[in-house]
């Protein structure tokens, strides 16, 4: 090689070299420029959620100008420092959509879930070539459904928001990569028939809890999840869509209206782990073919016209924990089938018109039963002890029945109990004082019976039970100071749930929630906002590990943080004494009804100490006067002080309880004073006084004196004809729900045009 051939060869490797470099440092400037670009578009994001939240923000309050957006918190960057991740969920964010994220050209995953997020989805995002997943649920946005852009889209989660109208717009568009689609708790409506039959990486789809209609996609045992639960989709399911190339490991066609014969095609779905075909139309006999899924866990057909006979071949469901047979009204005695299922954690055979069976039947000896809901049945005899020896047993409901006899002291043999509801059947005789043994007790439902004598000290020995219901029975004599002492130590029964695997309450249906945690009143109403089977399954979970979820202001304070808070509901006995001072103690409860008793004495000012929303003291004979305390309680939004006897000066401190919404204090002839004439108080009518002479009203609440109560009764004894007539006004009213419904109280006063209350107190 001649020596000018190799100058030519290094000037050649030199000339690589410099360009090299050269592109090394253009892509460098590239990436800064590009990086610098992202900040900018994310300062201006900080600037538009800052003007939209001016109080309570999130941390994008951290974002600035002098550090690298690689750094701050919710940003999540590429190894070439351009950012792919965005994940502001949870961050106090009201206010409309920003509608210049695609400027952010690599942006990858954007999460804005759980916050309070209104209005539509600019059209901006239809830019975002690169999303890959989108989490939007957990807000309140609204409008018809256009992605038709985001060609790249993995996961697309909308769950719990207020869309609407079809989606038919967005398929096959959206089609091309996604696996994940969840369009649950919203309004869509239309047809999904024809959806997605081109979406071939399409593995989980929830549309549940909408108003979808028309056919069932064929397509969907395709799928590893398929849920179209609560909305109104129609037919029969052919068993021929179920090949034996199925995939699925859950399905959930509840709460629609399909009808014929459940297809016995399923059990070619080998995977499945999860069927809910409950709450539709399917008749006849339960297929045998069932019991052959070998991964089966979940079993729901309830509310259907299915026949009695359960086949034989379910014995071979090993994995089978959870059944449930409920509402489908086969009468006569409980199958004996249901005793062989010794594997079972979850029983539930409410509304099914059973006479007999329970002993015969042999679900009394299944050993790892942990909840056994025979509620809304038509069992009559005394409560079988054997319930009591159940080694595992947790949640039991026998309520809505017609058991007689006395509770057993047996029952105080519990091992593990936590929820005992055994209300409105027709017990008698007292409460036995064994129920004290029940440490682990959480929930404590006597309710609409026709028992009596005192209520035990020894119920003082739960320091679980947080949620105490002994309305409307014969009960008598004092209430005992010890029961100060319940619900003071209910946490080594939550850790105790908290560390055990997770205990199904139901396959989904929420009638028990609402018996024992009352859906209308605060703070407990909070949770049922939107009330689903999802929402079910969540807040069960919650109660029973104790996590806090009930908005609760601490006495003198109303800042609300979320705690879990219970209630003591005594309305409607016959129980006599003073209301004891250590009730003060309950600072657990937010529920307190004692009304329709007989209960006399000054209302002890600790009562003002307790953290509570709803106190009912109507129709006893309190006297004396009302405490200053009670305007301590500054989240009090209901109160009933009325047919009482008490006396002296109204109290101004009322004049605080600012969240006030319901007040009665009628018919307390010897209360006297002045009626504030601003603030909360001055916002209820002339209904809230009634009866209560020596009382001064302002002017603009008198109205016409015509329509002046009649005079109460003066003495202070409890007015008996009274009560009486208003318990026979609820009975009627009762009367009047389908078996299995329960009414939300209202009590009538007997002197005209006059609503007394309406507590919870007899649920």
């Amino acid at each position: 090689m001649s020596e000018e051939d190799t100058d030519t060869q290094w000037w050649l490797l030199i000339l690589s070299l410099i360009m090299i470099i050269a592109a090394g440092q253009v892509a460098a400037a590239s990436s800064i420029s590009s990086l610098q670009s992202d900040k900018e578009v994310l300062l201006e994001l900080k600037t538009f959620l800052q003007s939209n939240n001016p109080f309570n923000r999130g941390r994008y309050t951290e974002w600035n100008n002098n550090s690298s957006p690689c750094n701050w918190p919710g940003i999540f960057c590429s190894v070439n420092e351009r950012v792919i991740g965005i994940n502001l969920s949870n961050y106090d964010i009201s206010g409309k959509l920003f509608g210049n994220f695609s400027s952010i050209s690599e942006l990858s995953e954007l999460d804005l879930s759980e916050n309070t997020i209104d209005g539509p989805i600019p059209d901006d995002f239809n830019r975002c070539k690169n999303l890959r997943y989108l989490n939007l649920s957990h807000n309140i946005l609204q409008g018809e459904l256009n992605l038709t852009g985001l060609i790249s889209l993995e996961t697309l989660d909308l769950t719990v928001n207020r869309f609407y109208g079809g989606i038919g717009l967005n398929f096959p568009a959206l089609c091309n990569n996604l696996a994940t689609l969840n369009l649950s708790m919203n309004n869509f409506s239309g047809s999904i028939d024809d959806c997605f039959k081109e979406c071939w990486k399409l593995q989980y789809l929830d549309l549940g809890t909408n108003n979808f209609s028309g056919q069932v996609w064929l397509g969907f045992q395709r799928l590893r999840e398929f849920s179209v639960s609560e909305n109104n989709l129609a037919g029969e399911i052919s068993s021929s869509i179920f090949t034996e190339n199925c995939t699925l490991e859950l399905l959930d066609l509840s709460e629609n209206h399909f009808d014929g014969s459940i297809p016995k095609g399923v059990s070619n779905c080998k995977n499945l782990h999860f069927l809910d075909l409950a709450d539709n139309h399917f008749t006849g006999p339960t297929p045998l073919e069932i019991g052959t899924l070998p991964n089966l866990v979940t079993l729901s057909l309830r509310k259907n016209r299915l026949s009695r006979e359960i086949p034989e071949s379910f014995l071979n469901l090993n994995q089978l924990a959870v059944l449930d047979y409920s509402w489908n009204n086969f009468g006569g005695d409980i199958q004996e089938i249901f005793g062989k299922f010794q594997q079972l954690q979850c029983l539930i055979l409410h509304g099914n018109d059973y006479t007999g069976g329970l002993t015969t039947s042999g679900i009394l000896k299944l050993p790892n039963l942990l909840r056994l809901d025979l509620s809304l049945n038509n069992f009559t005899g005394p409560l079988p002890i054997e319930l009591s020896e159940m080694p595992r047993l947790k949640y039991l409901s026998l309520g809505f029945n017609q058991f007689n006899g006395s509770i057993p002291p047996e029952f105080g043999n519990f091992s593990a109990i936590q929820a005992l509801d055994v209300s409105f059947n027709r017990l008698t005789g007292k409460i036995p004082p064994t129920i004290g043994k029940l440490s682990s007790l959480l929930w404590l439902m006597l309710a609409n019976n026709s028992l009596t004598g005192e209520i035990p000290h020894e119920i003082g020995n739960c320091n679980s039970l947080l949620w105490l219901n002994l309305a409307n029975n014969r009960l008598s004599g004092t209430i005992p100071a010890e029961i100060s002492n319940i619900a003071q130590n209910p946490t080594p029964t939550f850790e105790s749930n908290r560390n055990s695997s997770k205990v199904p309450f139901d396959s989904g249906e929420c009638l028990t929630m609402k018996r024992w945690i009352p859906t209308n009143y605060p703070p407990f109403n909070f949770v049922y906002s939107l009330v689903t089977r999802k929402n079910c399954k969540k807040i069960w979970d919650s109660l029973r590990k104790g996590y806090p979820m009930f908005p609760v202001c601490a006495p003198g304070s109303i800042v609300r943080t979320l705690q879990i808070t219970g209630y003591l509901q005594l309305a409607g006995n016959q129980l006599s004494g003073k209301l004891p001072p250590e009730i003060g103690k309950l600072h657990k409860l937010t529920l307190v009804d004692v009304g329709i008793n007989n209960l006399s004495g000054e209302l002890p000012p600790e009562i003002g100490n307790m953290p509570l929303t709803v106190l009912n003291l109507s129709s006893n004979g309190f006297s004396g006067k009302i405490p200053s305390e009670l305007g301590n309680v500054k989240c009090l939004e209901y109160l009933d002080l009325s047919n009482n006897n008490f006396s002296g000066e109204f109290p101004t401190s009322l004049i605080k309880l600012t969240e006030l919404n319901k007040f009665n204090v009628s018919y307390n002839p010897h209360l006297s004073g002045i009626v504030p004439s601003i603030g909360q108080l001055a916002t209820f009518e002339i209904d809230s006084f009634l009866g209560d002479p020596l009382l001064l009203l302002p002017d603009f609440m008198k109205g016409n004196n015509s329509n002046r109560s009649p005079p109460p009764l003066s003495n202070s004894k409890p007015r008996g004809n009274q009560k009486k007539t208003r318990m026979n006004v609820f009975l009627w009213f009762l009367a009047g729900f389908p078996v299995g419904l329960v009414p939300s109280v209202i009590f009538f006063n007997t002197y005209p045009g006059k609503l007394l209350h309406d507590w919870p107190c007899l649920r």
